[in-house]
């Protein structure tokens, strides 16, 4: 695993890290944990933290079941103190414009519109664990990231590998670093 750690000059108080992964079932867990504690370190409240890492684990198993060959794979994170946004970078054989687009039109679909009791139609849901239920086996994985976070994108090209970018609205807790940061950075530690 390597790491790297930047601040974002200007007013932006942004913490931005990246993981490097070898492409194995192993780095998972280690993935989970070491991202698990470091945005617990940050101040994010823990339910931001548990639907981050559901949303991550399911684009990291992607890439480890679908990417192809390559060796490493990488998670790429920018904390705010509203905000978080993961990336999952692979360098895998990529999809094909048709093969993402029908990707994002089976997997990413919302469930239909809905009443409310009094009528008022609701305009979009996310998906909820019946909804994920009734997915067949093989696609579970985007609806399940689109359930966790606000936004789920993809960026594919064949022969590019993949980008998955995960981006969630996050509460901080009282004692986070992030809340009190003042005007420093961080070194890059490379």
């Amino acid at each position: 695993m390597r790491t790297r750690a930047m601040h974002t000059q200007g007013s932006s108080r942004d913490v931005r890290f990246c993981l490097v992964f070898p492409r194995e079932s192993l780095s998972i867990p280690v993935m989970r944990r070491v991202l698990g504690d470091t945005l617990d370190r940050l101040g994010v409240d823990q339910e931001s933290v548990s639907d981050l890492l559901l949303a991550v684990t399911e684009a990291c198993t992607n890439v480890l079941k679908h990417a192809g060959p390559g060796r490493k794979y990488e998670v790429v994170v920018k904390v705010g103190r509203h905000r978080c946004v993961l990336q999952v970078l692979d360098s895998g054989r990529g999809m094909d414009a048709g093969r993402l687009r029908l990707a994002r039109r089976s997997s990413l679909r919302r469930p239909p519109v809905k009443a409310m009791p009094l009528g008022m139609p609701l305009l979009r849901r996310r998906p909820g664990a019946a909804d994920i239920a009734n997915l067949p086996e093989s696609g579970r994985g985007l609806a399940i990231m689109q359930a966790c976070v606000d936004d789920v994108s993809l960026r594919s090209g064949r022969g590019q590998g993949t980008v998955v970018q995960l981006r969630k609205r996050i509460e901080l807790r009282d004692d986070a670093p992030l809340a009190s940061l003042g005007t420093w950075a961080l070194k890059d530690v490379g």
